[in-house]
């Protein structure tokens, strides 16, 4: 079973960080301030980075900002510089350490993984930096978007790597995590999990695939003998129209695409990154750097502002 959650604070700040400086990240968290009025409820919204990047972008009160490590080269929108990784990484660090000291919640800007893994950087992404950096046993991915809520089981690993990754702990961990979330950060008091296939038609009872039979339902079964309301294994190709996604909460499911395409399309630019199973909360927008429009006004700051939303809805929901 999961560990209890920290209580937060009701009037905590949300920390916007800074993303890749030359991305869409400091555009869009610095409008996302200005829309939501630089609070949300009793939480002030602080935008955590070199303040120079996000004034690059517009301009907000000086108490708004947690200056960080400086970039090491200036903001070009639309070259992602590697030497920036420091100043990048710093911003995450410093967010996530006030949101543990104080009971906020961390609201990530996008950042440039190949820039970073080009300096160095050991991780595949926010997850799994975010999971090391606070101890987190298993960080897990909530897509929500368009009324669907959406986890991967696998993350950014190849195709190829995704069936020896599902194990019967995996899929039962994960969906332990996620039926605690929305119970205890979403309100929801009995969650209905849906999970998903790996193979076409979830295996064809055998035909298709055996991690269905061998690995998942045992799973399933796992969950539901420790209380859990869980449906499936479910086929991929079939759970997602509207009538399938009124029978659940949220869909686990076996890897990245599987989860992120069906809430891309049903809400591209509302959808929101959420990480379950740290003792922070965290969101980010669901989108990336999108470095070919960077510094041209053309960034929709939606996403982000959905995401800031939703990070406060989570820890107002902790705080009670």
């Amino acid at each position: 079973m999961p560990s209890p959650l920290p209580p937060l604070s009701a009037d905590a700040p949300i920390y916007l960080t800074m993303g890749e400086p030359s991305g869409i990240g400091p555009e869009v968290a610095m409008a996302a301030f200005h829309a939501l009025g630089g609070r949300v409820g009793l939480r002030a919204l602080k935008l955590v980075g070199d303040a120079r990047v996000f004034a690059a972008c517009g301009s907000a009160p000086a108490d708004a900002f947690v200056e960080t490590h400086p970039v090491a080269v200036p903001r070009k929108p639309g070259r992602a510089e590697p030497q920036n990784t420091r100043a990048v990484v710093d911003a995450i660090d410093v967010a996530v350490a006030l949101a543990r000291d104080l009971g906020g919640a961390v609201v990530t800007a996008p950042i440039h993984k190949a820039a970073m893994l080009a300096d160095g950087f050991e991780f595949a992404g926010h997850t799994e930096y975010l999971a090391k950096i606070t101890g987190a046993d298993r960080a897990v991915m909530m897509l929500v978007g368009g009324g669907l809520r959406t986890v991967p089981l696998t993350i950014h690993i190849p195709v190829a790597e995704v069936p020896p990754a599902i194990t019967k702990e995996a899929v039962f961990d994960t969906g332990q995590i996620i039926v605690r979330a929305l119970r205890h950060d979403l309100g929801i008091a009995q969650p209905r999990l849906a999970v998903s296939g790996l193979n076409p038609h979830a295996g064809e009872d055998g035909e298709l695939g055996h991690e269905e039979k061998e690995t998942i339902l045992p799973a399933i079964e796992a969950l539901r003998a420790s209380g859990a309301n869980v449906t499936g294994p479910l086929s991929a190709d079939t759970m997602f129209h509207e009538e399938a996604r009124a029978r659940y909460d949220a869909a686990l499911c076996m890897y990245h695409d599987q989860a992120l395409i069906p809430v891309k399309m049903l809400g591209f630019w509302e959808g929101v990154n959420v990480t379950l199973g740290l003792p922070i909360v965290r969101t980010s927008p669901d989108h990336g750097t999108a470095l070919d429009i960077a510094g041209q006004g053309k960034a929709n700051p939606q996403s982000m502002i959905a995401a800031v939303r939703l990070a406060a809805q989570i820890a107002d929901a902790r705080s009670r």
